[in-house]
């Protein structure tokens, strides 16, 4: 049996758009003799659609385009197509997630999803119930079980502490179903592949079954989807997997021998965080009505990655740069700002902000006196810089990059309404110590210089005052990413934290100085652009702390 797992970048709401890209994948697949075609989670609407689904008439039309679908592929082999569905039942939420198997040109059957997720950016018990158990079909004397993404995670046998009571696989080994099929929509994270197929291969193994793995692939909003869709033999081995970050159809034997020359790890962190980031990018402009981009050129490691990052996915003549030198940006910046403009090919302009400085300062003065603070006169020049990119984002009629990167949002070392200002800021849950490991994996793929040597070794600098460094007012960023990394991503608890200290390189009172600064900077990473999602707990939908508390 030929199954085809169609690996789709799909856009959440455009229902017509969403149903030809089907149609044209599957209509491929029955060339090339698939006997059964599977789409991603809610493909028909795209994931995740959100409150979407509360809209007045959205499900319904979401129903009325695959019973169109059905109907226009009445010839074509049966495909299995993710939806969500209006239930029957009087009580609980309206709606299940569900799969529809169209076939013979109608909706054959429909199957809903168990396990409702509702950790980090998942909030699916908001619009769906849960179905009490999952449920199979015939398909060319083969028995289908079929899930729906979270239905796969709780084995009992394989996580410590499983989050949910039921466990939907079980229902399969007295059903004797001969393969699962598992519609996803799972976000990318470092090293979730790797994951992914382990858990899998244990779930095949237990219940000597093969199982199919068919993703979404794509940007929407904060998440990447990174497709990788995948088969696993009764034996856990390796079937087929999917290329990341770009769409194909990628055909399974269940019944075929695991390959052998396929990679457990396809990609290095590096590698796999820079795609994401690149997809990232080009789904979000493309899918926001955008075609071009600008930011700020500081000299510095955030803005020369994100430009770079920028430019593989968009383009050079999409591209535009803005150096905004003051009188503490030293003529190295000014260097190193222009070496990396000429390296990947893209226009700039110069905008020199000392006068509008000298108006500010002028301005100020009947409210402030004379003598401004050092940290008002800093934030002055961010907030002129966002003012300029602003403008000119506005003319140009191009989305504004912010450039911050998450040590330095997690404690607030940024300017609200400043550098803060954009659309989106593609390094916003990339840790500084990961930027630079970027740039240097960029530079050593590329076989040349492509961010200039001297903004990786230079100690970073904001330049807002003379001989300004961060690690005049932070951590080193070794010391400061391990911190982050256990208080945000782990949420592990200060003391503990500092009992880690004297092997990581830092004590106890540089741990509670970091955690204060975490919580005083909430209220301004709750006005921050949209950033891309790449780690286990970023700063989006998955991150929900108080305002006006003490945590």
């Amino acid at each position: 049996m030929k199954i085809a797992l169609l690996q789709m970048d799909l856009v959440v709401g455009d229902l017509a758009g969403n149903r030809q890209k089907i149609t044209n994948r599957v209509l491929e697949a029955a060339d090339n003799g698939a006997d059964l075609c599977v789409t991603s989670e809610l493909a028909i609407c795209g994931y995740p659609p959100r409150d979407l689904l509360l809209q007045e008439g959205f499900v319904e039309r979401c129903l009325e385009t695959v019973q169109s679908l059905a109907a226009e592929l009445a010839g074509a082999p049966p495909v299995l197509v993710g939806c969500p569905s209006v239930r029957e039942a009087h009580t609980g939420k309206p709606l299940s997630n569900s799969a529809a198997l169209c076939r013979g040109g109608t909706i054959e059957a429909m199957f809903h999803k168990s396990l409702l997720p509702t950790y980090d950016v998942f909030d699916e018990r908001r619009y769906f119930e849960s179905s009490p158990q999952a449920d199979r079909f015939q398909c060319n004397g083969r028995t289908v079980g079929v899930t729906i993404c979270e239905d796969i995670w709780n084995d009992p046998d394989f996580w410590p502490h499983p989050l949910y009571a039921e466990d939907p696989i079980k229902a399969f080994e007295a059903k004797s179903a001969d393969y699962l099929v598992n519609l996803s929509a799972s976000p990318f994270s470092i090293g979730k592949q790797v994951f992914r197929q382990k858990m899998v291969a244990c779930l095949a193994r237990k219940y000597d079954t093969p199982i199919i793995f068919s993703n979404q692939v794509g940007g929407n909003d904060d998440l990447v989807f990174d497709g990788r869709s995948f088969a696993v033999a009764a034996d856990g081995g390796l079937l087929a997997r999917a290329p990341g970050f770009r769409e194909a159809i990628l055909y399974v034997d269940p019944d075929a021998a695991a390959s052998p020359d396929i990679p457990e790890a396809d990609m290095c962190r590096e590698a796999e965080v820079w795609e994401a980031l690149r997809l990232g990018l080009v789904d979000y402009t493309a899918k926001c009505g955008f075609s071009s981009v600008l930011l700020g050129l500081s000299g510095g490691i955030d803005s020369s990655v994100t430009a770079a990052v920028a430019v593989d996915a968009l383009g050079p003549e999409n591209v535009f740069g803005v150096l905004m030198p003051s009188p503490y940006t030293s003529r190295a910046s000014i260097e190193d700002a222009e070496l990396l403009a000429e390296s990947l090919g893209i226009e700039t302009a110069t905008l020199p902000i000392e006068p509008l400085m000298q108006a500010f300062d002028s301005s100020l003065t009947p409210a402030l006196g004379e003598e401004k603070g050092k940290l008002t006169r800093e934030n002055i020049q961010a907030r002129i810089r966002g003012n300029l990119l602003m403008a000119v984002s506005n003319e140009r009629r191009a989305m504004l990059m912010s450039t911050g990167n998450k040590s330095e949002l997690s404690v607030g070392y940024c300017t609200i309404y400043g550098d803060m200002n954009g659309g989106l800021n593609v390094l916003s849950d990339v840790p500084k110590t990961l930027v630079f490991s970027l740039a240097r994996w960029l530079n050593q793929t590329r076989g040349k210089e492509v961010i200039p040597e001297r903004v990786i070794t230079k100690p970073p600098s904001a330049e807002l005052s003379p001989n300004q460094k961060d690690q005049d007012s932070l951590p080193p960023y070794d010391q400061l990413d391990r911190i982050l990394e256990r208080y945000v991503e782990l949420r592990q608890s200060v003391e503990t934290i500092a009992s880690h200290g004297k092997e990581e390189g830092y004590d106890l009172e540089t741990v509670e100085r970091v955690a204060r600064l975490v919580k005083i900077a909430e209220f301004k990473r709750r006005q921050a652009a949209p950033g891309i999602k790449i780690t286990d707990r970023a700063f989006g939908t998955g991150w929900r702390m108080p305002l006006a508390a003490k945590w």
